[in-house]
């Protein structure tokens, strides 16, 4: 490739236009600079030296001085919100709405975000007066989620149930999930309060808005048991099955005493080993071992629980194993036998824990609606050792 002396003459053009363009940036960034008021620059000082509330009250005479800073208060507000200073965070959104001259949308993004500050601080009676006020707004679907969270806090299941309904016809996303979820709610009120025919009645609600809604098909069981039907509660259990296999584990306890009561305990045996076979579970497993050691002896319920060790091997399995065989040990293996178990079961427990799909919280005993993020239906029904044997798989 030839060198060009021509080259020489293009290199001095390039920077010169380099240098006008940085020009005019320059002396743009100085003019926006200096449309910025004094007060500005106060308040960012006093925000940076850790005078919040010095820079709140700047803010809000720059925000009196200049409509166009309506922004910068919102930031503010979320700003102080999140660090948990709800005081501040109110403080800058009322101070917006006092504005007379906030144009409609500025003012309900000013009262929705109000709200927002009453729902953190958990005053919920304040909040769900504010988003009330955003009906028939740009932010009335926002609200109206917001009214739906409170009222699931106040388990007013009634009025959440009606506001689902209400933002699922306003297209605002699909809630067939939760509105079933409130129905079982309310049945499971209902059964201590006002009988199983109206809790069946609400159940077949839940149902037609989630036909696979699994509490509500046990919570069906559970009602006909309250009448006293023991063989419709146990055809409405066996169900579960149907919905999701996994979730046997959670009806297990109730089949197995459902068969007893009416003198078919082999039967409530062989159905649940046929589930244990379709949806290994350490929960399931347990229900079995105990009525196999009823039925049979420790000797095959030793053998049901080294069989299941081979498939789905678990500390908790384990544990039951060694329970089995401390059943028929000699008296002289019983001490060393029960150490091993005491170790091993100790450790197991830590393992016996649901964990939530959405937040991953951990609890020992099952949750329909997670007590961390709210979640309907995260939970999945294996404790968190079974998850990690069936990933592993």
């Amino acid at each position: 490739m030839e060198f060009e002396t021509w080259w020489l003459l293009v290199i001095p053009f390039f920077f010169a236009l380099g240098w006008i363009a940085a020009r005019v940036d320059i002396r743009h960034v100085i003019s926006e600079s200096r449309s910025l008021p004094r007060s500005y620059y106060k308040g960012l000082n006093a925000l940076l030296d850790e005078h919040p509330d010095k820079a709140i009250d700047v803010f809000v005479e720059i925000s009196r001085l200049d409509p166009e800073t309506a922004e910068l208060h919102f930031a503010l507000g979320k700003l102080f919100r999140r660090r948990g200073d709800i005081e501040r965070a109110v403080r800058v959104h009322q101070n917006l709405l006092a504005r007379a001259d906030l144009s409609p949308e500025l003012a309900g993004q000013a009262r929705y975000e109000l709200g927002q500050d009453y729902l953190k601080a958990g005053l919920l009676d304040r909040a769900e007066e504010t988003f009330n006020a955003l009906a028939g707004t740009p932010y009335a679907a926002q609200a109206s989620r917001a009214l739906l969270e409170i009222y699931q806090r106040e388990k007013e299941w009634k009025r959440a149930i009606d506001a689902a309904q209400a933002l699922q016809a306003s297209g605002a996303g699909a809630y067939q999930k939760e509105i079933a979820q409130f129905h079982c709610e309310l049945a499971q009120d209902e059964l201590v309060h006002a009988g199983p025919d109206a809790a069946l009645a609400t159940l077949e609600k839940a149902l037609q808005f989630d036909r696979s809604n699994v509490r509500a098909t046990i919570l069906s069981g559970d009602a006909l048991l309250a009448k006293g039907d023991i063989e419709g509660a146990l055809r409405t259990w066996r169900r579960v099955e149907q919905q999701s296999a996994p979730h046997v584990a959670l009806v297990a306890p109730r089949l197995m005493k459902g068969y007893k009561d009416v003198g078919r305990a082999r039967e409530g045996v062989n159905l649940l080993q046929g589930y244990l076979a379709e949806a290994p579970s350490i929960d399931l497993l347990e229900v079995v071992f105990k009525a196999v050691v009823e039925l049979d002896g420790p000797d095959a319920a030793n053998q049901l629980v080294s069989d299941e060790l081979r498939r789905t091997p678990t500390l908790l399995g384990l544990d039951k194993l060694i329970e089995a065989r401390l059943m028929y040990s000699p008296p002289e293996r019983l001490a060393e036998l029960s150490m091993v178990k005491s170790l091993v079961g100790g450790y197991a427990q830590k393992l016996a824990r649901y964990q939530c799909s959405h937040c991953g919280f951990k609890a020992k005993q099952f949750y329909w609606q997670c007590p961390g993020c709210s979640q309907w239906e995260s939970y999945a029904p294996r404790r968190s050792e079974d998850l990690s044997v069936m990933n592993q798989g």
